[in-house]
C-alpha cells in the first residue's frame, strides 16, 4: 500500500520525457570525440531507431488516450496531452541536435576520412554515367509513380518507408497542380557506392533518392514537375489482442502484425525545404497535427547509418575488436555438467563468452543420459543455435518443452515462425500465457546419473540470443541446487499446465511475488536503519517506473539507509528530495555495450544478500510478466557480483548521475581516476584468461585483483 507520504507528483519524473532523457545520453555518444569515428555513426544511428519506436508504442498510446477522453494524471502529475505537449518540444530540440551532430561534426569527419556523400552537383562524368545506367536498370523496373486524382485516391503510405511527394502542374490551369508520390525502394541500399572509390582514394557514395530525384521527370513524362521533397510517416505499431476471445493466439498476431502498417499517423518528417502547398497535401491527407511534423535538415530516416558504421575497410575508426572469453572454470573440462555439478558457475556476458550457454543446451541436446530440456525464449536470432540444439534434441527423442513467447514486440513475426519449426521437430511449444508476457529466462536438463536423476539449471538476466549476447551486458549461473531444481519444475509446470505454484525454495516469481519480495528487502534495510544498523541497498535495472517501489525506497532513505542505483534507461524516482530522497544515488551508464544486467544487492545487517532477476522495476514486469528473481549463494559468485556494482558505481567516462531536476550530469572528475567500466571488464576477462585465475590454487583471491588500482588493469 502507498503511503500518503509518497503521494505527491512533485516526487516522481516522467516516464516518457525520462526516456527521452536516455535517448539523449545515447546522442551524446554520438557527440563524444573520445568515440571512434564509425561508433559515433552508430549511436546515431542507434538514436534514430530509438525514436521510432518511441513514437510508435509510446507516443501513440498517448494520442489513443486523448482521443479516447482520458484525462487521468500519471504519477508525475501530468495527463496524456499535457505530456504529448512536452514530448514534442523535447523532441523537437532532440532531432535539431541529432542532425547538427550529422551535418556540422560526423560528415565533415567521414570526409576527411575518405568517405563522403556526394550530392547531384558535385558529380564526375564517369559517376553520372553509372548513375544513368543505374537508375535504368536497377531503379527504373521498380519504382510506382502513384497520381491522385478523382479516380486514384490518396494511396496508403507504409509506416517507416522512405517517399518522395511531387507537385505537377495540371493540365487545368484553374487546379494549379496535383499531387503524386513515389516510394523509395527499401530492398535496394540507402547509399550506393560510386565510380572511383579505392581504399586510397576513399569512398564515394550518393543518396538513393537523390538519383530518383535526378531522374524524376522519367517517371512522369509529359508533366511539369513543380516541386519535390522526400517525407516519411510514423505509424501506431502497438498491437491491441483480444487474447481471451483468439481461438488461435499465433493466427491472431499474424493478422495483427499486418495492420501494423497502416495505423494512424503519428509523426510526420519532411525537407526543411518542402513546398507549403506540398505539406499541406501531406499533412491532410496523412491526417498529422502541426505539431508532429518534423522538419529535417539532412537526410529523412537515419537509421540506415547503422550500415554505414559497418563498412569494410576502416578498422581504425571502430572500437579495438573484444574477443568474449571461455570461462576459465571450463578449461580442461571434458564434460560441462561434471563442471556445473562441482560449483555454480557464473558468466557476465560479453566479457564472458556465450559460447557456454549454447555448449550446455547443445551438449544436452546430444547427451544420451539427457532425458529432458525446457526452455523458455522471448527473443532469439534469426539463425539461432540453440534453438538448432532443440530441434535436435527432439528428434532425438528427448522430452523438449519450448515456451517462446509470440507477443515479444517487434520479434513477433521471428518468434512465430520459429515456434512453428520447432513443433514440426517434435518439441512441445508454448506461446505464451494469456494476459501475460513470459519474460523470464530459465532452462532445466534433467539428466539420468548414478545417484538417480539431476536437473541442471541455467537462470540469466537476457535473452537467450547468441547476437544480442555480444552486445549486451547480462549476467547468468549455471547450478545443480536442488532446491533451485525443483523450483524450476515447478516454473515449468506453471507454465506448461494449470498447475498452480507451491510455496518457492529459492525463487520468487512475478506476477505472484516478486514485488512483495522486493519491498519486504527494502523494509528490512529500512528497519535496520532505524535501529541503528548500517543499512545500504545497491540495484542495478534497466528502468525504475513502479511507483510502490519508489515509494519504499524514499521511505528507506528517509530512515538512512544509503541506497546507490544503476538505472540505465527511465527513472522516474526523483533523487535528492529534502527529506525524502537525500541518501539515493542514480547513475546511468551508457557505453560500447548495452547495460542489461538486473541486479539486487542488501547489506542485510551484513549478510549481503544478492539477487538476480530478469525483471526490472516497471508496473509491466512485476504485475504484466512471468519474471524471476533468483538469489546467489556461492560466496565467492556473490563477491564477483558485488564488485562488479562497485566498479560500475565508480565510473567516471561513461557513467551519468540523475539530478534533482530530471536532467543528467557528467560525473565530477575532480580527485577521481579516469574508469571506463566496460573497458574495466575487458581487459579484467582478458587478465583472467590468461592467468587461469580460477583455476589457480596460488592466484591472488578475486577481490584483491577486482578492486586492485584500476590503472594497473586498464
Amino acid at each position: 500500500m502507498l503511503s500518503e507520504d509518497y503521494k505527491n507528483p512533485e516526487f516522481y519524473l516522467n516516464r516518457e520525457l525520462s526516456w527521452l532523457e536516455f535517448n539523449d545520453r545515447v546522442l551524446d555518444e554520438a557527440r563524444d570525440k573520445t568515440n571512434p569515428l564509425l561508433e559515433r555513426i552508430k549511436f546515431l544511428a542507434i538514436t534514430s531507431s530509438n525514436l521510432d519506436e518511441f513514437f510508435m508504442i509510446r507516443v501513440a498510446s498517448l494520442k489513443d488516450q486523448v482521443k479516447a477522453g482520458y484525462t487521468k494524471i500519471d504519477i508525475s502529475g501530468l495527463t496524456p496531452k499535457q505530456q504529448l505537449k512536452q514530448i514534442s518540444v523535447r523532441t523537437h530540440i532532440m532531432v535539431e541536435k541529432q542532425y547538427n551532430t550529422l551535418n556540422r561534426s560526423l560528415i565533415p569527419l567521414l570526409g576527411k576520412s575518405g568517405i563522403r556523400v556526394l550530392s547531384n552537383e558535385e558529380l564526375d562524368e564517369v559517376q553520372k554515367k553509372f548513375i544513368h545506367e543505374y537508375f535504368t536498370n536497377m531503379l527504373y523496373p521498380v519504382l510506382t509513380p502513384m497520381a491522385v486524382d478523382s479516380s486514384r485516391p490518396f494511396p496508403l503510405i507504409l509506416s517507416k518507408s522512405l517517399n518522395i511527394g511531387i507537385l505537377l502542374k495540371h493540365s487545368d490551369e484553374e487546379k494549379g497542380y496535383m499531387f503524386a508520390t513515389v516510394q523509395v525502394p527499401s530492398g535496394l541500399p540507402r547509399m550506393i557506392e560510386l565510380p572511383g572509390s579505392s581504399e586510397k582514394s576513399g569512398k564515394n557514395f550518393i543518396f538513393l533518392e537523390e538519383i530518383i530525384l535526378m531522374f524524376l521527370d522519367t517517371l512522369f513524362t509529359g508533366r511539369e514537375i513543380i516541386c519535390a521533397y522526400p517525407y516519411r510517416i510514423t505509424r501506431n505499431a502497438d498491437l491491441t489482442i483480444d487474447e481471451e476471445e483468439a481461438e488461435d493466439l499465433l493466427q491472431e498476431i499474424e493478422k495483427s502484425l499486418k495492420k501494423r502498417n497502416w495505423g494512424a499517423g503519428i509523426r510526420l518528417e519532411v525537407n526543411h525545404l518542402i513546398d507549403e502547398r506540398l505539406l499541406n497535401i501531406l499533412k491532410n491527407s496523412l491526417e498529422i497535427h502541426k505539431g508532429d511534423i518534423y522538419y529535417i535538415k539532412g537526410p529523412i530516416d537515419i537509421t540506415f547509418l547503422m550500415k554505414l558504421s559497418s563498412i569494410e575497410g576502416y578498422r581504425y575508426l571502430k572500437y579495438k575488436p573484444y574477443e568474449p572469453q571461455y570461462l576459465s572454470a571450463l578449461k580442461g573440462e571434458e564434460d560441462i555438467f561434471r563442471a556445473i555439478d562441482k560449483k555454480d558457475i557464473f558468466v557476465h556476458h560479453p566479457y564472458d563468452s556465450f559460447e557456454t550457454v549454447i555448449e550446455f543446451v547443445e551438449k544436452a541436446s546430444k547427451d544420451p543420459d539427457v532425458l529432458a530440456i525446457k526452455q523458455t525464449l522471448y527473443r532469439v536470432s534469426g539463425n539461432s543455435p540453440i534453438v538448432r540444439a532443440l530441434e535436435q534434441a527432439a528428434e532425438s527423442g528427448k522430452q523438449v518443452m519450448v515456451l517462446l513467447e509470440v507477443k515479444a514486440r517487434f520479434d513477433e513475426e521471428r518468434n512465430i515462425q520459429w515456434a512453428k519449426r520447432l513443433e514440426q521437430a517434435g518439441c512441445h511449444v508454448i506461446y505464451g500465457l494469456v494476459g501475460l508476457k513470459t519474460h523470464c529466462k530459465i532452462t532445466l536438463v534433467v539428466r539420468r546419473e548414478e545417484s538417480g536423476i539431476k536437473r541442471y539449471v541455467h537462470l540469466g538476466t537476457g535473452n537467450y540470443n547468441d547476437i544480442t549476447a555480444t552486445l549486451y551486458t547480462d549476467m547468468g549461473i549455471f547450478t545443480t541446487n536442488e532446491y533451485i531444481g525443483a523450483d524450476a519444475s515447478a516454473v515449468f509446470n506453471m507454465l506448461s499446465g494449470y498447475s498452480e505454484p507451491p510455496q518457492w525454495y529459492k525463487l520468487e516469481a512475478a506476477p505472484l511475488g516478486l514485488r512483495k519480495k522486493l519491498l519486504s528487502l527494502i523494509e528490512n534495510e529500512r528497519q535496520n536503519a532505524l535501529s541503528g544498523k548500517r543499512a545500504i541497498i545497491m540495484a542495478k535495472m534497466n528502468s525504475l517506473v513502479d511507483r510502490e517501489l519508489i515509494a519504499a525506497l524514499y521511505s528507506a532513505s528517509a530512515a538512512g539507509v544509503e541506497i546507490k542505483l544503476i538505472v540505465r534507461g527511465i527513472c522516474c524516482l526523483r533523487p535528492g528530495v529534502k527529506g525524502i530522497s537525500e541518501n539515493i544515488t542514480v547513475i546511468s551508464i551508457v557505453g560500447r555495450f548495452l547495460e542489461h544486467s538486473r541486479i539486487n544487492y542488501f547489506y542485510n545487517d551484513g549478510r549481503e544478500d544478492v539477487y538476480l532477476s530478469s525483471a526490472d522495476w516497471m508496473p509491466r514486469n512485476l504485475d504484466g510478466r512471468v519474471e524471476l528473481l533468483f538469489p546467489v549463494e556461492d560466496s565467492d559468485i556473490k563477491a564477483k557480483i558485488i564488485s562488479i556494482l562497485e566498479i560500475e558505481l565508480a565510473d567516471t567516462l561513461k557513467a551519468r548521475v540523475l539530478e534533482q531536476s530530471g536532467k543528467y550530469k557528467k560525473i565530477d572528475r575532480r580527485g577521481k581516476k579516469s574508469l571506463d567500466s566496460q573497458m574495466y571488464f575487458c581487459k579484467l576477462a582478458l587478465k583472467e584468461a590468461k592467468t587461469e585465475m580460477a583455476e589457480s590454487d596460488n592466484a591472488p583471491k578475486f577481490e584483491a585483483v577486482y578492486l586492485q588500482d584500476v590503472e594497473t588493469v586498464i
